[in-house]
């Protein structure tokens, strides 16, 4: 989507994108995959080396690859300009892991958050080893992400193990409360920070 701008120039039109990125303002949207998670730690890259004031980060996103998500993560945690993100919709599964690490995480007031166990995707296939090589795979990273997740909730393995057992929903005042998010914001809100990076 392009937007008009006024300049010296007249009227022209820019990528929305690039409006947002003006502001320090990122997207995470739909499912997290190796292409945007190289290109988000790109521009978190880029924006890092620009300022150090604050980035907002805007996600709505089912989740995806945890690879993927894993090298977002490191951006996000390794950032030195302060990471602002705001659930605008939905943040399940992996997106659930980007929301809670940030420096400063903030819902609006009719967004979800989602945890879950990892997902094993496709049919498996193959010999008792390598079933067994999967299921060893696959526990390891459940407990890696739990241990993330307490990380940045300050719960116990054991309390993160117990709420990733199932499909876990979390409305915004309970996302507070179970420490995966800081507080309720407005939309008016995501103005305000965009407005105060104006030039």
């Amino acid at each position: 989507m392009n937007v008009l701008i006024r300049t010296s120039n007249g009227i022209t039109q820019v990528p929305m994108e690039s409006k947002h990125f003006s502001k320090r303002l990122l997207t995470i949207q739909g499912e997290i995959t190796e292409d945007a998670a190289v290109d988000f730690t790109d521009q978190l890259l880029e924006l890092n080396m620009e300022s150090k004031n604050p980035i907002t980060v805007l996600i709505n996103s089912s989740g995806g690859e945890i690879n993927s998500g894993l090298m977002m993560y490191d951006a996000i945690v390794g950032s030195r300009a302060p990471v602002r993100m705001v659930c605008r919709g939905k943040a399940y599964s992996m997106g659930a892991v980007l929301f809670a690490c940030a420096n400063e995480r903030l819902m609006l007031p009719n967004s979800e958050l989602m945890l879950h166990q990892p997902l094993l995707g496709g049919r498996v296939s193959g010999n008792a080893s390598s079933i067994k090589s999967i299921s060893d795979s696959l526990l390891e990273t459940k407990e890696k992400l739990n241990k993330l997740i307490a990380l940045h909730t300050g719960r116990t393995v054991e309390e993160i193990d117990q709420a990733t057992c199932f499909d876990h929903y979390f409305s915004p005042y309970e996302a507070v409360e179970f420490r995966l998010c800081d507080r309720v914001i407005s939309f008016a809100d995501i103005i305000d920070f965009a407005e105060s990076m104006e030039g």
